[in-house]
């Protein structure tokens, strides 16, 4: 039950945006909100009226505007006009889509994609020779892996790229239909080049998958793409979903020749005598290196589905802070839906669920551009970050999905119009969730990480410790696997809903609940699998398979452990007390809604009592009206305006015929003109 003096409280507190803005864009701000401010720009502004072909058009035109602008080459070497800037270039990247999602994605296969394959996977003569084209978009690239057959599992691609040491020369073939490179941005209208991966074989030897630079297309006088050269073909993929003024398209070759200098040799090189060498031994370590340098793909599409969730909030909040529906207490005033608390319950969480998401993100792309400048890169480094990358990624842009659909629903009939943008966004984002690793193949990944390092931490225990665990799980067993842990803890909060909020409102409280279910999650899989070790192999697959659910379900709750985790961390470092204050509760709503959303694990595992249970939606609802005061600074320190934005209904449109029809009805009231309402007559 909300009180007034939780209401006094929560309205007394000032929230400084400012300081906000700057946490949610994080080390980048100033360049992030730069991109941002340059997307204001109309020659970068998406149009609704245009065909594909137009929209396509368009936005290869914009690209080489992008160019001009500099915003795109912050990645690449500074010797060759870059700026050696990954983790700044990651975040410019993002603000991309405020846009054109359709802009950010072209971009980001051109630069993120084709030019940062020849980046990370080949050496100083590939840079010299072939990135400057990459750069400055005279030679629109592809970065073709994916294909019709597989697309996950890039390590069973079918195109091949056999050596012949005679001609000292690569074949590039796509034997069967299924190894046609598939879903390629470039590929259907403007690539002249492409960056294809294939089963590198040389002595009769497969190396498994490697990088090859292979024109596809001529280049005419206008510089625009030609016809296909010989042995390459392709077709259009046509309209999609979403994302059309990206060409994307399907690419296939037919024993097409390219000199043995084009194969992207930083992690394997072929000798002019057909002799293969690497610097990684190991062939399985060599795969995941190579697909490893092109984790920025995964993170800034993670990153760009947050900006649209932010920009979704911003539209839908102002909205509801101005659209009036329904007399309250005052029949002549109708309410604002902000202060239904349905509508509050709606949008708050996913509020909240945003900031964390962006503090996950901010956190996110530190790695990677301590990774990829060479601050910290070694082989730990890189695991940590394409894990984090693959924990973050699903999430986020799960989030976006739902977000979009949620503050559509949230504006009525006018969020259907296209005018306002959401259908557009779901539209571009639905995709997001599939393309640079489908989100439940990503959570996988986590998944085995997880298993994997439980496995490490069980392997260094010595007996002693093999005891102490015996004896600490038997107990974890008496307290929640019997009525005991939750009859304890009904006792502890002895009735009392107050001690009970105060309990889970405790950050430490909170990590214990979010950090146990990860844990005790993890811990059950490692046991249920401990009978595939040594097994036969359809047995040990049959095993892990049923435990495929239940291992993604761990990996997802990991992921929402790290982002509170990432929100607390923030929450730390705000010095202003009323702020501090104000974010925490948005952080305790983060954690207990994820919580709440789990409540069936935690009864079932005792790990919460009933009472305690009843406690954590009760205190939600008390947080709710909190954070409803603040709402509108919350959303305005995205920094997104409605000039950004573009949606009508943001604008202060909506306030302005509220306004209208208020002075008209009042008018009325005043001059005697307003007719008697059958209801009156009835109750006099």
């Amino acid at each position: 039950m909300t009180t007034t003096a939780d209401r006094t409280a929560a309205s007394d507190l000032t929230l400084n945006t400012s300081a906000v803005a700057d946490l949610v864009d994080g080390r980048w701000g100033e360049h992030r909100r730069r991109v941002r401010d340059l997307m204001l720009d109309e020659r970068l502004r998406r149009e609704d009226s245009l065909t594909v072909a137009e929209h396509r058009a368009r936005v290869l035109e914009q690209s080489r505007y992008l160019v001009e602008l500099e915003v795109v080459n912050r990645a690449f070497p500074e010797r060759l006009g870059g700026y050696d800037d990954p983790g700044g270039n990651i975040a410019g990247f993002e603000e991309l889509a405020v846009a054109d999602p359709s802009l950010q994605i072209k971009g980001g296969v051109q630069w993120g994609l084709f030019g940062a394959a020849i980046l990370h996977l080949g050496t100083e003569d590939h840079h010299d020779r072939l990135l400057p084209g990459a750069m400055d978009l005279t030679v629109p690239g592809c970065f073709a892996m994916t294909e019709t057959g597989h697309g996950s599992d890039v390590a069973a691609i079918g195109t091949t790229a056999t050596y012949d040491p005679q001609a000292e020369e690569f074949e590039i073939h796509t034997p069967f239909r299924g190894a046609w490179k598939d879903y390629i941005g470039n590929a259907a209208d403007h690539g002249t080049a492409a960056v294809v991966f294939a089963q590198l074989i040389t002595a009769g030897v497969n190396h498994g998958v490697h990088a090859f630079y292979v024109p596809i297309r001529e280049t005419a006088p206008d510089g625009s793409a030609g016809d296909f050269l010989p042995g390459v073909g392709g077709e259009d993929d046509g309209p999609k979903g979403g994302l059309n003024g990206v060409d994307n398209g399907r690419l296939h070759f037919d024993r097409v020749r390219i000199p043995r200098e084009n194969l992207l040799n930083r992690y394997g090189d072929v000798a002019p005598d057909g002799t293969y060498s690497s610097p990684i031994d190991s062939p399985g370590r060599r795969f995941f290196t190579m697909l490893g340098t092109l984790v920025q793909g995964r993170v800034s599409l993670g990153g760009s589905a947050v900006v649209v969730s932010k920009m979704a909030l911003a539209t839908a909040i102002r909205y509801a802070n101005e659209r009036r529906q329904f007399t309250g207490a005052d029949e002549d005033v109708e309410t604002v839906l902000m202060d239904y608390q349905q509508h509050q319950r709606r949008l708050l969480p996913l509020l909240a669920r945003t900031y964390a998401a962006q503090f996950m993100h901010n956190q996110l792309g530190q790695r990677f551009h301590e990774v990829f400048s060479g601050e910290h890169d070694t082989d730990g480094d890189r695991q940590d970050l394409e894990t984090l990358a693959a924990a973050s990624k699903p999430l986020s842009t799960w989030l976006a999905l739902e977000t979009i659909q949620t503050c559509r629903e949230a504006c009525g009939g006018a969020g259907y119009l296209t005018e306002n943008k959401f259908v557009t966004w779901h539209q571009d984002m639905d995709v997001y969730v599939t393309f640079e690793g489908d989100n439940h193949v990503l959570l996988q990944l986590v998944g085995k990480r997880l298993l994997t390092d439980y496995g490490r931490e069980m392997a260094k225990m010595d007996v002693a410790g093999a005891v102490r665990w015996v004896a600490d799980r038997a107990v974890d067993m008496t307290l929640h696997r019997t009525p005991l842990r939750r009859a304890a803890q009904s006792i502890q909060d002895g009735g009392s809903r107050a001690r009970s909020a105060g309990e889970i409102r405790d950050p430490d409280a909170q990590r214990e609940l979010l950090e146990d279910r990860v844990e005790s999650m993890v811990e059950e899989i490692a046991l249920a699998l401990r009978a595939a070790k040594g097994a036969p192999a359809d047995v040990a697959q049959a095993l892990f398979n049923s435990h495929q659910h239940d291992l993604i379900e761990a990996a997802r709750a990991h992921g929402e452990l790290l982002q509170w985790e990432a929100f607390t961390e923030a929450v730390a470092s705000i010095r202003d007390d009323d702020t501090r204050k104000v974010m925490t509760w948005l952080r305790d709503l983060f954690g207990l809604v994820t919580i709440e959303n789990n409540l069936s694990w935690y009864l079932i595992n005792g790990r919460i009592s009933a009472q305690r249970a009843r406690t954590v939606t009760s205190y939600i609802n008390r947080l709710l009206p909190r954070l409803r005061h603040h709402a509108q600074d919350l959303v305005e320190a995205f920094g997104y305006s409605d000039k950004h934005i573009g949606a009508v209904i943001g604008t202060g449109v909506e306030g302005r015929r509220q306004r209208e029809a208020r002075d008209y009805y009042r008018r009325r009231r005043a001059a005697g003109d307003e007719p008697v309402s059958e209801k009156s007559q009835k109750k006099g």
